[in-house]
């Protein structure tokens, strides 16, 4: 009988597989979320669009704050332009990398910006590029930032014994005073590469005195040196100016060069400073806006005025509220390790952690910005190059007499609300994934308790029939109310009436014996009788087949005890210590006499084979299969008798040729009452007892018994296994 497949698709899994429809929820809250960031967004960007026009408002009929005199590029070659820096600048990363693009704004200086000063008398003068720099200046939070990248190809340092500042290469600072009463000039001679000791000095270098205001760097390269500078704005007056002092000797350590952004050191020939008027920055002070970038461009997008870093400006504020007791450390685990690794895997985090190019820039271009310079305000959306940041841009037109002077941009970052977009998000699948665990969890216990109470029905119904097929056990009835209970109770009452009924079948055998024994001595006496009389050969006939008829019935009523007789015998009997092999061949050398026209070929061990039991039963096993096999073997053909030991059990095979045995009877040939004889060929009477009683004597012994067709040829194979003995 084969084994039915296991089914993997169990109450269980039905189940949890029905529950996980569940999952829709939280796609319809994350569908919700995002319709809500729509809205959300669209209030943003009137909200950013409403502060560029207030800010607009502001400027607007005030011509003077866009004065083209404020914010020309230098007119004259001593004119150095402030650029607005929208960032700190690191002073100590030794590169001018925090620069970036503003360096495309440099201003080089070479032999042509060659300076005559006292320290050169001779007025050398070296019509070559062995000295020359590039300078840039920009401004960030009230300080002046400035940056020098000088080729020499003969780097000379102080003298750390000499108390001079001009025998060696040094930057010299030269500014009006602020109050505008005089120039002063500050000199920056290095021993090394280090953090540059600004020192003021007089017309002539002597009286040098620290001035720890001026901070910076002096780095050293291949061609050259780099030098990093800041100085705070209230030192400025607005004239400054740069010299760059080159020595070649390091023996006569004189002044061979001097390169320079101005002409001559008077405050009439110093460089001006063009920084914006202050106007604008107290108009968009007073406004307030913290959390917006805010930039003023005029007419040719040349950026004005910043307010606000774009980093910060997040525009949406999620407010915090207080802590009234620590978080649960453990949830804290969970949370951190593993839910926002898990949700982070669909959304994206934002970062603060982004540079803005256009933001960086002098100038500003876009399309909003084009729009606003045309008078027709205009909001957009951009992606910041290799990042999932993006930013909200509004520019506004600012008006002066019916014309356009310039335009206000307001920018925001999106940060904020994808980071509200995320904590709702992030609340919803925390809340949606406990609620779907505590259900599906009830749900998997539920089905579990269903599938458990199932499974134990079904062992129960599993073991209430043996292998042999008697009913040896019952169920016992649940008392649950449910469906399976009220399934376990209708089983429990129909195994009850199978096992009266088996049991009833069972005992027929002994009580037809038992009775039928009776009335056949009384019919058997009596022809007896009938015998001793005088009879004809007529009634000679009926008396021989009468007692033919007799002896049939007495030889079914033996064989229909027999079985019952046998069982009850061995539950009595007791097992000792036998040599099978012996038995064995005991028993083929008399079947030999007996079975004359039958021809028996044994295989038989050397060695001795041990067994637990009793040889009169293992005899009687052997001649119910041998007679089995001679009464189904073909003429002339050899009934094989093999015995073996193996490692833990003997087998004991019988075969003959002849007749396959039917599939569907190799296992039920065993059980009571079965045979597979054709009626024609039966010459004396069989109720299938034999091989049910070979079983029997199998089952003592703790063995086992099958029956299979033969692989090389038409015929059947008995075998019987049974434990060695082991002391």
């Amino acid at each position: 009988m084969k084994q039915p497949i296991k089914n993997l698709f169990g109450i269980r899994f039905k189940l949890v597989f029905l529950s996980s429809f569940l999952l829709v929820i939280p796609w319809l809250g994350y569908q919700y979320i995002l319709e809500m960031e729509e809205y959300l967004q669209r209030g943003q960007e009137q909200t950013v669009l409403g502060t560029a026009q207030a800010l607009a408002t502001a400027l607007n009929e005030r011509p003077e704050l866009f004065n083209e005199g404020n914010y020309s590029p230098a007119r004259r070659s001593e004119d150095l332009y402030v650029y607005p820096i929208f960032s700190p600048l690191d002073l100590d990363d030794n590169s001018l990398v925090d620069w970036g693009e503003y360096q495309q704004y440099e201003v080089s200086y070479d032999h042509r910006n060659y300076l005559r000063t006292p320290l050169n008398p001779a007025r050398y003068y070296k019509n070559d590029d062995s000295v020359k720099f590039k300078n840039m200046v920009g401004e960030y939070n009230g300080s002046l930032y400035a940056y020098f990248k000088v080729i020499d190809d003969s780097l000379v340092y102080r003298d750390r014994e000499a108390l001079s500042l001009f025998r060696n290469d040094f930057l010299q600072i030269t500014m009006l005073s602020i109050n505008g009463t005089g120039i002063s000039n500050y000199v920056i001679a290095p021993y090394g590469p280090e953090p540059i000791y600004p020192f003021q000095v007089g017309d002539d270098y002597s009286n040098p005195t620290y001035e720890p205001r001026i901070t910076g760097q002096w780095y050293e390269l291949d061609d050259g040196y780099e030098v990093e500078l800041q100085i705070p704005t209230q030192m400025l007056g607005d004239r400054l100016g740069f010299t760059i002092f080159d020595v070649d000797d390091i023996e006569k350590r004189e002044i061979t060069t001097v390169v320079a952004t101005y002409k001559d050191a008077n405050s009439d020939r110093l460089g001006s400073l063009r920084l914006p008027t202050p106007e604008i920055d107290r108009i968009v002070a007073g406004m307030n806006h913290n959390n917006s970038r805010i930039q003023v461009v005029d007419l040719s997008g040349r950026v004005l005025l910043t307010a606000g870093d774009i980093q910060s400006a997040t525009g949406l504020e999620l407010a915090r509220l207080p802590k009234e007791a620590p978080e649960n450390k453990y949830w804290e685990y969970v949370q951190n390790q593993i839910l926002d690794p898990l949700y982070y895997q669909i959304l994206s985090k934002p970062s603060n952690d982004f540079i803005d190019e256009l933001y960086s820039d002098v100038t500003r271009e876009g399309a909003h910005i084009n729009s606003a310079l045309q008078g027709a305000p205009l909001t957009q959306f951009r992606t910041l190059a290799d990042t999932q940041t993006r930013i909200l841009e509004a520019a506004y037109p600012i008006l002066a007499e019916g014309e356009v002077m310039g335009a206000v941009v307001v920018d925001q970052n999106m940060n904020g609300l994808r980071t509200f977009r995320n904590q709702a998000l992030e609340q919803l699948f925390t809340t949606m994934l406990a609620v779907m665990l505590i259900v599906t969890l009830g749900l998997f216990f539920f089905a579990s308790r269903i599938s458990s109470r199932i499974r134990f029905l079904r062992n129960q119904a599993e073991n209430i029939i043996d292998d042999v097929g008697k009913v040896k056990n019952t169920i016992v009835p649940s008392r649950s109310g449910d469906e399976i209970g009220d399934l376990s109770r209708s089983f429990s009452n129909i195994v009850e009436r199978l096992t009266q009924y088996t049991n009833y079948l069972e005992n027929m055998s002994s009580r037809l014996s038992h009775e039928l024994r009776t009335p056949v001595t009384v019919v058997r006496s009596s022809l007896e009788n009938l015998s001793m009389q005088d009879k004809n050969k007529e009634s000679a006939v009926y008396l021989d087949r009468a007692e033919e008829g007799i002896s049939r019935l007495n030889l079914i009523l033996t064989n229909m005890s027999e079985a019952t007789r046998l069982e009850q015998m061995l539950q009595t009997s007791e097992k000792e210590k036998i040599e099978l092999n012996k038995v064995v061949n005991g028993c083929v050398e008399g079947y030999k006499l007996v079975y004359k026209d039958s021809c028996f070929e044994s295989d038989f061990p050397d060695y001795p084979i041990y067994i637990n039991g009793v040889p009169e039963y293992i005899a009687q096993l052997l001649d119910k299969l041998v007679a089995n096999a001679v009464e189904f073997s073909n003429v002339d053909q050899p009934i094989m008798i093999y015995c073996r030991a193996f490692r833990d059990h003997a087998a004991i095979k019988i075969s003959n040729a002849g007749p396959f045995l039917p599939e569907e009877m190799k296992e039920r040939i065993f059980d009571s009452m079965i045979s597979v004889r054709p009626q024609e060929k039966q010459r004396q009477p069989h109720l299938g007892m034999g091989l049910h009683i070979a079983r029997l004597i199998t089952d003592f012994h703790g063995g086992q018994i099958r029956a299979e067709n033969r692989k090389d040829r038409e015929g059947v194979i008995i075998t019987v296994v049974v434990p060695l003995y082991y002391n």
